[in-house]
């Protein structure tokens, strides 16, 4: 009973929200479906260490570091046309 509560206080606040708001948690909780599907486990999983976590947490920093100096160089060459 207490989970339904809860429920439904967050779909108040998030029906309360900006848009936004709401498009990310949207995307986190696709994300989450996404991540059970392929890897057949959440973030509730008790396997990884400390130090597991952190590198994951790494690689993902790495990968969006490279993706914004992508689209750092993008944005150079597209404004230099101009």
């Amino acid at each position: 009973m207490g989970e339904n509560i809860i429920e439904k206080s967050f779909q108040r606040q998030l029906d309360n929200s900006d848009s936004i708001v709401r498009a990310v948690v949207e995307r986190f909780l696709s994300r989450a479906e996404f991540g059970q599907r392929k890897y057949g486990t959440n973030l509730d999983r008790t396997d990884l260490t400390v130090g597991d976590w952190i590198q994951h947490a790494q690689e993902e920093l790495m990968d969006g570091i490279l993706y914004l100096e992508k689209l750092k160089k993008t944005i150079n060459i597209v404004s230099s046309k101009d």
